[in-house]
Order: C-alpha cells, then structure tokens, then sequence
C-alpha cells in the first residue's frame, strides 16, 4: 500500500502532471481513474485532489479552465510512486472531458487536500453512510476501520449507480445496501438502514457522505439520539486551498467556513443546514 499520514496530520500537498494508467466506464455515468503519481506523499481518509477537466495537450485549454475537486478512493505502491485511484461520476462538460481521457495521456494532480475523518473514539461503532458519488469518500476510512467495530451503509438510485460496491463487500466490513428503485438491498433512502443502528448500539458516530437532504438527515437523526455525526461536504470549488472562496458555507457559529480549508470534513453539529441549497 502507499504511504499513509497519521489520521489528523496533512502532509504537505503535490503539484505535478500524472500520468493517467486507467481509466475505466463503470456504467451509469460513473468512471474509475488511476493515476501514477511519482512521489505521493499519501493521504487519510476524507482527503482531496484537484483534477484538470481532461487530459493536457500541446495546447492549453481554458474552456473550460478551472479543476475538480475529487475524493481521493484509494492508493497503493512503494517507495512513494503510488497508483492513485478516483471514482466519479460524469456531471458536466469538465467530467465528461475527464471520462475521455485515454491511459498515457496526463492530468494535472493537485493533492491531498482538505481536513480528513477524525477517528472513531474508543468503545464507539463507526458507521459510514454514503450516497451516490459520496460513497467514494468512504472507501479508504472503511479499509482503516477493517477489523473494528464498523458498518458500511451505501445508497444509490439503482444498482447500476452504486460506486465501489464490490470493493467495500471485499473488505468483509458489514455492508448494507439501499436503492430507490430497489434492484439491490432494501428499496428506499439509505438512511433508512440508520435508524435501527442508531437504536441497537450504545454508542455510535456516524460518518456520512452524500447529497445534502441525505447528510442532513443523518445529523439530525444523530443529534436526535445524541450520537456524533461527521460530514463531508461536496461544494464546488475553484483553487482547493482558500483562494477563491467559491466553497462558502454558512456555520452555526456565524459566519461562514471554507470546505477546502477547513473541511471538507465537518462535525455536522457545526453546519448551518437552513442555509445550504
């Protein structure tokens, strides 16, 4: 496996143009990239990369100009040259340019980014809760936790929307699966696998990933039961590092926090849910 920080210490972020070794359709728009990136420094879980819109060329583009940001899903090698893997889902003109992106070509890689997943505290039942493309932000922390005392929870619209599933079933975590359309696991919202977590274990903290209606549901369900909940947020973004202030989200204390600096990792405690679209 690649290198991995202490949860809680960022390492210093890479700049550099990697070469893209894969890049995989895995239906329903959804796609797997693989990046070799000489000299990563790795990450913890919930970390981020920006991602050009597409391969460079011998021409610059600037339409459109501005990177994604990017969970980082998981990475493996030695001696810092590590294979850097990113799920995503196509959603616009910058992603389907990266869908296009042919093995050999180069991306322009900025990373890690971003505040990780906090630890689960000891004697605590972490149960991770993803929802469409935010499931790839809970692979790696499902694969810290492997052995402990953790449930994995995804949801999507249909089978053919979930991300990584046969990943996360390969890492012998209990997983439990929700669609909408209910061609796989239980028909419905994927919180609705929370409740009866929420209701069997002493003590939980729960980690969650997804759309804002699901990540808000989840808060409240926890703060409901007095248990913990992290979220993650994926607002857009321009720099990844506080510049551009286009990732503004308002707080309970007043005011508002950056994702990309002081998240994308939050304690769900701390959101001003009323104020997010």
């Amino acid at each position: 496996m690649a290198s991995a920080p202490a949860w809680g210490v960022a390492p210093a972020p890479l700049r550099a143009e990697v070469e893209v070794a894969s890049n995989r359709d895995e239906g329903a728009g959804n796609h797997r990239i693989a990046l070799r990136v000489p000299g990563f420094p790795g990450f913890a879980p919930g970390h981020f990369a920006m991602l050009s819109p597409g391969a460079l060329a011998a021409a610059e583009r600037t339409d459109p100009l501005l990177p994604r940001p990017m969970a980082l899903y998981r990475a493996s090698g030695r001696g810092g040259d590590a294979l850097v893997e990113v799920l995503y889902k196509v959603t616009g003109r910058g992603t389907a340019l990266l869908a296009d992106t042919l093995p050999g070509q180069r991306v322009r890689f900025l990373g890690p980014l971003g505040v990780a997943w906090p630890e689960p505290a000891p004697g605590e039942t972490a149960v991770l809760v993803g929802g469409g493309t935010g499931i790839a932000s809970l692979y790696e922390l499902a694969a810290r936790l492997e052995g402990g005392d953790v449930r994995v929870l995804l949801g999507a619209r249909s089978a053919r929307d979930l991300m990584g599933r046969d990943d996360f079933a390969s890492l012998g975590v209990p997983l439990e699966i929700a669609t909408e359309d209910g061609s796989e696991g239980v028909t419905g919202l994927v919180t609705a696998l929370l409740d009866p977590v929420l209701a069997g274990a002493a003590a939980v903290r729960v980690y969650a990933c997804g759309p804002t209606p699901m990540m808000r549901a989840c808060a409240a369900r926890a703060a409901a039961g007095g248990r913990s909940c992290f979220v993650s947020l994926e607002n857009n973004m321009a720099c990844g590092f506080g510049v551009c202030l286009g990732c503004a989200v308002p707080v309970t204390r007043g005011g508002y926090a950056l994702v990309c600096r002081e998240g994308p990792v939050f304690d769900a405690a701390s959101i001003g849910w009323e104020g997010l679209p």
